[in-house]
């Protein structure tokens, strides 16, 4: 049996903006977008606004609505990673098995880590410590798998331990609602409704073949998470394991209606995503994925293999190839998105142009160093001196809210 601890940080972008302005801190914060760049939603919110009823997604009118004397700050997404890098560095203290989950998430493997006490002495310890060097709050689940883990750490908070074992799970657990459980989304919770499944105990009464009928393999998953089974396995921090995709997207500022409107938005999320896949290591992709929003807000989208390496010019390239393809300028566009994915360790034959796409990827390094070390405005693309709102940076919060949005 595993010691699994699930470190949650308490409302972790507003959090950082009132350790950044402390006159806001004991105020209802939200961190929303821009409503100039039409992103004018809540992404985050703290517990006083939350007190109010603002949530997330939200409009920030609606919010206002809710809360009157809501403060409002624009989103400072190289603080957050920052921020999330010093809390990643004091959980590689204790263990190597440490499995991030989103920004502000991850699983710790501690069972082999006794010699800085039992996993509730760890908790209590990262608790402290990250309290301590950042500033910033937890709240950690202690379990024996990783699925009650998560669970624990969304019971108590903020700044809280919630324990669960093989003893005590029925007790805690299976009042909950199912839409509580992680891999449970809104489509999975109607439907359990529907079958008259409210609680995570109703489900783990269910027999396995009978669920495994209504939703095939994810049925088992459902039985065995619901009743504690399996799932104890966190990754080592330092193995190496590609993302699945790794892309971004952005809503315009205003709506497009050229062609080279499109390409210099283009190339703004061709350097966010090159910059993502150095800083992630893998920068061979073998497929690139299009998405398109007109404004009466209908999607269309496609993809394609790259013809040569995953650079910056051939990322910009392929994507505007493929916009001519799928797009007829029937109505202006919205937004845009880029994402390439099937990721190889780049051992594959290259083009004829192999050496350009090596000079390329060199450049691309480069580029980056330079822009970690004096901004992200310090180097712009030629094309963006058309529309400089159109070639503006663009903040990372898409590709770290992936993984929460499949929850």
């Amino acid at each position: 049996m595993r010691d699994i601890l699930h470190v949650d940080l308490n409302n972790f972008f507003a959090s950082c903006e009132c350790l950044r302005d402390e006159s806001i801190r004991n105020l209802p914060v939200a961190v929303c977008g821009s409503t100039e760049e039409r992103h004018g939603i809540v992404l985050a919110k703290n517990y006083p606004a939350k007190d109010k009823g603002v949530k997330t997604g939200q409009t920030i009118w609606q919010a206002k609505q809710l809360c009157p004397n809501l403060v409002t700050v624009l989103p400072h997404f190289s603080m957050y990673v920052d921020f999330s890098k010093k809390v990643r560095k004091i959980l590689l203290d204790y263990t190597d098995l440490v499995e991030p989950f989103s920004i502000d998430e991850s699983w710790l493997d501690v069972t082999n880590s006794k010699i800085f006490g039992d996993s509730v002495q760890i908790a209590n310890e990262i608790r402290k410590r990250v309290l301590l060097e950042t500033g910033l709050t937890v709240s950690i689940g202690v379990s024996y798998n990783k699925i009650f883990a998560k669970l624990g750490s969304d019971m108590k908070k903020p700044n809280a331990v919630t324990i669960i074992t093989k003893d005590n799970f029925k007790k805690i657990v299976w009042p909950l609602p199912v839409s509580d459980m992680l891999m449970i989304g809104r489509a999975t919770t109607k439907k359990l409704n529907d079958m008259g499944v409210f609680t995570i105990g109703e489900l783990a009464n269910l027999s396995k073949d009978f669920l495994q009928d209504k939703f095939g393999k994810n049925g088992i998953l459902l039985y065995e998470f619901s009743n504690g089974i399996g799932n104890d396995t966190v990754r080592n921090y330092y193995d190496i394991v590609p993302p699945k995709s790794i892309g971004n997207s952005t809503t315009c500022y205003k709506d497009l209606t050229t062609n080279q409107e499109v390409k210099e938005v283009f190339s703004t999320l061709a350097s966010s995503v090159v910059a993502r896949m150095l800083d992630s290591g893998y920068t061979h992709a073998r497929t690139l994925k299009l998405w398109v929003k007109d404004n009466s807000l209908k999607s269309f989208g496609k993809q394609c293999k790259f013809n040569g390496e995953s650079n910056f010019y051939n990322i910009t390239k392929t994507a505007y190839e493929l916009f001519l393809q799928i797009y007829d300028w029937h109505l202006p566009v919205r937004a845009l998105g880029i994402s390439v994915c099937d990721f190889v360790d780049g051992s594959f034959q290259l083009d004829l142009f192999g050496n350009m796409s090596q000079n390329c990827n060199k450049l691309d390094e480069t580029i980056l160093q330079v822009k970690n070390k004096y901004g992200d405005d310090i180097l712009k693309q030629g094309n963006g001196l058309f529309d400089e709102r159109l070639s503006r940076s663009l903040g990372g919060l898409h590709s770290y809210q992936n993984s929460k949005n499949k929850k």
